[in-house]
């Protein structure tokens, strides 16, 4: 059904006006996925004539996209779409910032603790004298990486965890906004076992201080990169200040498509979205940013993989975690994050006359402006 933009922002007014438990019937839930469609391929159209210019892009066998060295690819990437997974290890419910593009923007200090000395590894709880057992008796993963909130506020804790690791052979890779960073915690990261670090520029605005411990980074950690969400504020951020990242010798950034929940879409609030699959929800703009930076990268002829850490790219994550774990042929964990559609947040991209849909066909009786659809 190539419904039509007119009637797409027709009937998404009406259903964002109906009571929020009232469930859509199902002519009305092929209404909306007929809209999520026409959005999507609008998108990848306007997409489409910045990935055509790239002259040498690489896809890491189909599953996503990047320019420059492969030896520079994250190994923690090659992990998540080609070994058994990103196995999250979570610490601490705390965090030193506060970004709008935060998951859990708004509810930061609501964030329940894993437990007193407890890790939360593959969904389970356990303490670190657990994982002698838990590798000999579990799957041993490719990868594990160090996740929620800001691993740095209470990073002593991490030294024996990562140890156990390094002994088992699991490659581990760290997520943090590098403002409680220092050189001391540097050198212990890499005596402790820790083969990759990445630093969400985006958090700390590429501060002088986190920009001095990337470079420092090199000295005690093999792998150092960047992983930001792409929004214009970090866009603007990365031309400013474009010399001094590089500068870092870093290996790669990885430019995560920026994408939307119930916390943090108000901050989005108003921009054109769209639906990936009928999952991730992005603003249109956040893989723009990606695909005019890997432009930049290959005219520049930048030494770093600018990695495009996409919605598709997180779809073949899940499709390659669940394949590994035994499930059934097509089964993902990737969907939408919103407990209820959030229809109203779609309206901007209806009205947006930069965005046109592809191909458009009339509704067919039934499905039209004034028709009682059941």
């Amino acid at each position: 059904m190539r419904i039509p933009k007119k009637d797409a922002l027709s009937w998404f007014r009406f259903f964002a006006g109906l009571p929020e438990e009232e469930a859509l019937s199902p002519r009305q839930e092929e209404l909306k996925y007929a809209v999520l469609r026409q959005l999507e391929d609008a998108a990848r159209a306007r997409l489409e004539p910045l990935r055509a210019k790239l002259r040498a892009p690489k896809t890491l066998d189909g599953r996503t996209l990047y320019v420059g060295p492969d030896e520079r690819f994250p190994a923690g990437c090659r992990s998540c779409l080609q070994g058994t997974g990103l196995s999250a290890v979570r610490r601490t419910n705390r965090c030193d910032a506060n970004c709008p593009f935060c998951y859990d923007y708004g509810h930061l200090n609501e964030q329940p603790p894993i437990g007193d000395g407890l890790w939360e590894i593959g969904g389970g709880r356990c303490y670190a004298e657990d994982l002698p057992l838990m590798l000999k008796l579990s799957n041993k993963p490719t990868g594990v990486a160090y996740v929620y909130l800001e691993p740095m506020l209470e990073i002593d804790q991490y030294y024996p965890v990562m140890r156990a690791f390094r002994e088992a052979g699991v490659h581990q890779h760290l997520y943090t906004n590098g403002i409680k960073c220092t050189e001391d915690i540097l050198a212990r990261l890499g005596e402790s076992g820790l083969d990759e670090i990445r630093f969400n520029l985006g958090a700390s605005g590429a501060s002088d201080h986190v920009l001095r411990m990337m470079a420092a980074a090199r000295r005690y950690i093999p792998q150092v990169g960047v992983e930001t969400p792409m929004t214009p504020a970090f866009e603007k951020i990365f031309r400013q200040k474009k010399a001094d990242i590089l500068a870092t010798d870093l290996d790669f950034i990885n430019c995560a498509e920026l994408h939307l929940n119930e916390n943090n879409i108000v901050n989005y609030w108003g921009e054109s979205l769209y639906a990936c699959r009928a999952g991730y929800i992005s603003p249109v703009w956040s893989r723009e940013i990606t695909l005019r930076m890997m432009l930049q990268a290959e005219a520049e002829d930048w030494p770093v993989v600018v990695h495009d850490c996409s919605n598709m790219t997180k779809f073949a994550r899940d499709l390659n975690l669940c394949a590994k774990e035994g499930g059934w042929f097509g089964r993902t964990t990737y969907g939408m994050e919103f407990d209820a559609f959030p229809f109203a947040a779609f309206l901007p991209a209806l009205e947006d006359d930069t965005l046109p849909f592809v191909a458009e066909e009339p509704l067919p009786a039934g499905y039209r402006a004034g028709d009682i659809v059941f």
